[in-house]
C-alpha cells in the first residue's frame, strides 16, 4: 500500500492488552479477519491462531511474544435519518496492532509494547471483570500515559455479567470509565449491542458475524438505554465548555460533536470508553475497531517525543511526528527469525527511513547500515522500500542493536527515553548434557538474552554452573524449551532458586586498609565509608564526600568499582546488596605505593566491614496470588496458603447460581510457591485455578534467614 493513502493522522498504533485468558488473541484474530488480512479465522483453542505463531504458543493456547501486524480499516458511520438507514463511510485508516501476552512471566513484552504504542484496547472477561493482571497492565499503561478504550468480552459465557464487570472497572481501575454500549441479552441469549450515542441496536449475522444489521433498540431496553445515554452525554460535556452550555440550555447536541469531545477527553486520559460483546461468537468486534479509529490517538495527537543530546545529557531535545523532521526511532524488540536471521522491531517517532541508508545507534555510538525493511504481519512479512513517521516495522541486518536503543539520523543525534525492565525473581542452574552441547548452549543463551531483557545469565564461580534467571517458572520453562527446539541444545536443569537480596537497616561506618609490602614497590589503599539504608527499590547510590584531595580523583572511581563488586557478592549469604547509599568521606594515600587496584580492594573491604555493623537482613520476592475455587475447597486452599507464610488480603464471590466461585487474594513468598500448580490441582480435584505475579521484596523472618544461610553453606 502506498504511503499517500495514509497521512499520519490516519495511522493508529495500538496494543491489545489484558489478563491471561480474557480473549486478547481471539479479538485480534477477528480484527485480522474483518480488515481482510486473513481470510479464515484462526482459533486459539484449536492451536491455529495467526498471531500465536510460535509452536509453544499453539500448544499451550497462550501468547508468549508480542506479535506485530499492520491492517487497514474504514470506520462505518451509522447516521440514522428519518425513516431510512444511512451509512456514510469514512476514509481508510492504517492500524498497526501489537497483540501482547497476558501471562505475567512475559511482562517484558507488555512493557516494551506499551512504550512504543499510542493507544490500547484493554480486554476484560465478562464473567471475571477486573483480574489481578488487568490491574498490572492498567498500571503499566498509566506509567506510559497510554490513552485506552475497554472491551468487555465473553458476554456469551455462563455467568457473564456486564454490569458487574463495568463496576469492577470503575472501582478498581478508573472512575472515568463510560459505557458506550449495552449488551442485548447475556450468556446464550447474547445477540448484539445497543449503541448509546446513536440509540440504535446492532446485530451480527453471516458465518463470521461480518454482516452488521442495524435495528431499533428493543422495547424492553429503551428506558434503560435512554437513561444511560443521558449519563454518557453528561460525562462527555463536562470536558467541553461549549457543549456544556448547549446541554444546560437543553439544546440537541449532534452525535459528531459528542464524538469529537469524547475523543479529546480520551486523549487527555479524562475518559475511558467501554465497549462490549463476544469475540468468539463474532459479536461487536467491528464496533471496537470503529472506536479505535474514533477515539484513540494518531501519532500527531501526542506531545513531541522527549530525548536528550548524547554528548550532553542535560540538554533536552524533542522530535515531532512529521516526515520532514530528523529521523528518530526506538528499537523495542529483538527477535531471531528462522528465515532472515535477526530482526529488530522499531517504532519511528520522526522522519523517514529508506532501505539501504545509514543510521546512528546513539545508545552505543556505532553506525549501522539498514539492509531490508519489513512490515510485519505476525510471522509473515512484506518488504517495503521506506517507512515513515508513526510506522512500526522491522529491520534486517543490524549488528549492534538491542532492546531500548535509539536509532537516529547521524547528523542530528538524540537518545530517546530507555525502557526500564523489572529484575528477575527466580533462577535455575543449567548445564549442557554433552560436550557438543556446551558451545551451542552458550550461543543459544546469548541469543535468547538479546531477545529478552528480563532473562539473565551468570556463571556461579563456586560451583562452575551457569545460572539462568527470569520472571517465573513458566518463563524459564519456555526458554529451555526454545533452546531444545530452535537451537537443538539438550540441557539438564536444577531446582528453581529464589532471587534473594540483602540490605541494611541502620547507618554504619567502617574503614578498609589494604597494605602489601613486597620487594620493590608496595600496595597502599585506605578508605573510610559510611553506609545508610535507602527506600525499597531505590537500588544503590555512591556519594563522593572527599574534601581537599585527601584521596586523588583517579582513585575514587576505583573505590566505587570495589564497592560495586562487593555489593554484587553480598555479605550475609552471597546475594546482591541493594537499596543503600555509600558515601566515601575519608582515607589516605601513599605517593609511591598507592594504585587503583589497592583502592579497589580497600573499598571492597570497607564496604563489607560497614554493612556487617548495619543490621544486615535478607529480602525475598513476595508474590500476589489469586486463587479461584468452588466453596467446597475454600477452607483447604486458605489453610494451605497460611501454611506457606501467606497473608490473605481479601475474599469475594464471583458469578451466580451454578457458576458461583470464591476468589481469594493473598500475598505469598515465592520460595513457598514452587510446584503450586500440582498441589492446587490435587487439593481441589483439578477444579481450582490460580494466577501469580511478582509484587514486592520483603524482609525474610529471622528463623527462615538462618535456614537459607545454612542451606547456602551446604
Amino acid at each position: 500500500m502506498a504511503k499517500e493513502h495514509y497521512p499520519i493522522e490516519k495511522v493508529r498504533n495500538i496494543g491489545i492488552i489484558a489478563h491471561i485468558d480474557a480473549g486478547k488473541t481471539t479479538v485480534t484474530e477477528r480484527v485480522l479477519f474483518y480488515t481482510g488480512i486473513s481470510h479464515k479465522i484462526g482459533e486459539v483453542h484449536e492451536g491455529a491462531a495467526i498471531m500465536d505463531w510460535m509452536e509453544q504458543e499453539r500448544e499451550r493456547g497462550i501468547t508468549i511474544t508480542a506479535a506485530a501486524t499492520t491492517c487497514f480499516w474504514t470506520a462505518r458511520r451509522y447516521m440514522p435519518r428519518q425513516g431510512e438507514k444511512h451509512i456514510q463511510t469514512e476514509e481508510e485508516h492504517q492500524v498497526n496492532i501489537i497483540d501482547t501476552p497476558g501471562h505475567i512471566d512475559f511482562t517484558v513484552e507488555v512493557q516494551r509494547s506499551l512504550r512504543v504504542l499510542d493507544g490500547a484496547v484493554v480486554v476484560f472477561d465478562g464473567v471475571a471483570g477486573v483480574e489481578p493482571q488487568s490491574e498490572t497492565v492498567w498500571r503499566q499503561a498509566d506509567k506510559f500515559k497510554v490513552p485506552r478504550i475497554c472491551f468487555i468480552n465473553k458476554l456469551d459465557r455462563v455467568g457473564a455479567n456486564f454490569e458487574k464487570s463495568f463496576q469492577s472497572i470503575l472501582e478498581r481501575l478508573t472512575p472515568n470509565a463510560v459505557a458506550m454500549q449495552l449488551p442485548i441479552g447475556l450468556e446464550e441469549k447474547h445477540q448484539g449491542v445497543v449503541d448509546l450515542l446513536l440509540l440504535k441496536a446492532y446485530e451480527f449475522e453471516g458465518a463470521h458475524g461480518e454482516k452488521i444489521i442495524e435495528k431499533e433498540v428493543p422495547a424492553d431496553m429503551l428506558d434503560e438505554a435512554k437513561k444511560r445515554r443521558q449519563e454518557l452525554i453528561e460525562k462527555i460535556v463536562e470536558h467541553d465548555d461549549v457543549l456544556m452550555e448547549k446541554y444546560l440550555d437543553q439544546k440537541e447536541i449532534e452525535v459528531g460533536q459528542l464524538r469529537k469531545a469524547l475523543r479529546k477527553a480520551v486523549l487527555n486520559y479524562q475518559l475511558v470508553p467501554v465497549f462490549c460483546g463476544s469475540a468468539l461468537r463474532n459479536k461487536a468486534v467491528q464496533l471496537v475497531l470503529d472506536g479505535v479509529v474514533d477515539y484513540l490517538p494518531s501519532p500527531v495527537d501526542l506531545p513531541p517525543t522527549p530525548g536528550f543530546d548524547p554528548k550532553d545529557e542535560s540538554k533536552q531535545l524533542t522530535r515531532q511526528a512529521k516526515d520532514d523532521q530528523p529521523f528518530a526511532s526506538l528499537a523495542f524488540k529483538v527477535a531471531t527469525d528462522p528465515f532472515v536471521g535477526q530482526l529488530i522491531y522499531f517504532r519511528i517517532y520522526s522522519g523517514t527511513l529508506p532501505a539501504g541508508s545509514y543510521v546512528l545507534n546513539s545508545s552505543t555510538g556505532s553506525k549501522e547500515r539498514v539492509g531490508r525493511i519489513l512490515r510485519m504481519h505476525a510471522d509473515k512479512r512484506e518488504e517495503v522500500k521506506e517507512l515513515f513517521a508513526g510506522d512500526i516495522g522491522a529491520i534486517v541486518g543490524l549488528k549492534d542493536t538491542t532492546t531500548g536503543d535509539t536509532l537516529c539520523d547521524p547528523g542530528q543525534p538524540i537518545i530517546l527515553e530507555k525502557i526500564e525492565f523489572p529484575e528477575p525473581v527466580i533462577g535455575i542452574a543449567i548445564e549442557p548434557k554433552t560436550k557438543a552441547d556446551q558451545e551451542k548452549m552458550g550461543i543459544a543463551l546469548r541469543r535468547l538474552a538479546e531477545e529478552d531483557p528480563t532473562f539473565r545469565i551468570k556463571g556461579d564461580q563456586e560451583t562452575g554452573q551457569t545460572i539462568i534467571s527470569g520472571m517465573g517458572e513458566l518463563h524459564l520453562e519456555i526458554i529451555v524449551d526454545r533452546m531444545l527446539r530452535e537451537f537443538k541444545v539438550s540441557a539438564n536443569i536444577g531446582q528453581p532458586q529464589v532471587a534473594y537480596k540483602e540490605t541494611i537497616k541502620t547507618e554504619a561506618e567502617a574503614e578498609g586498609k589494604y597494605i602489601r609490602q613486597t620487594g620493590g614497590r608496595g600496595q597502599y589503599g585506605h578508605v573510610k565509608l559510611k553506609v545508610e539504608p535507602m527506600e525499597r527499590g531505590q537500588g544503590f547510590e555512591f556519594v563522593n564526600d572527599i574534601k581537599g584531595g585527601i584521596i586523588p580523583q583517579e582513585y575514587i572511581s576505583a573505590v566505587e568499582k570495589g564497592v560495586k563488586e562487593a555489593l554484587e557478592k553480598g555479605v550475609l549469604a552471597g546475594y546482591p546488596l541493594v537499596d543503600m547509599k555509600v558515601a566515601l568521606y575519608d582515607g589516605s594515600y601513599h605517593e609511591v605505593d598507592s594504585s587503583e587496584i589497592a583502592f579497589k580492594i580497600a573499598g571492597s573491604m570497607a564496604l563489607q566491614a560497614a554493612v556487617k555493623k548495619a543490621s544486615l537482613v535478607l529480602l525475598e520476592p513476595v508474590m500476589k496470588l489469586e486463587v479461584i475455587t468452588s466453596e467446597k475447597f475454600m477452607g483447604d486452599v486458605i489453610g494451605d496458603i497460611s501454611s506457606k507464610r501467606g497473608k490473605i488480603e481479601k475474599m469475594e464471590e464471583r458469578g451466580s447460581g451454578i457458576s458461583r466461585v470464591k476468589v481469594i487474594d493473598a500475598k505469598v513468598p515465592l520460595a513457598q510457591m514452587f510446584g503450586y500448580a500440582t498441589q492446587l490441582r490435587s487439593m481441589t480435584e483439578g477444579r481450582a485455578t490460580f494466577t501469580m505475579e511478582f509484587d514486592h521484596y520483603e524482609e525474610v523472618p529471622k528463623n527462615v534467614t538462618e535456614q537459607i544461610i545454612n542451606g547456602g553453606k551446604k
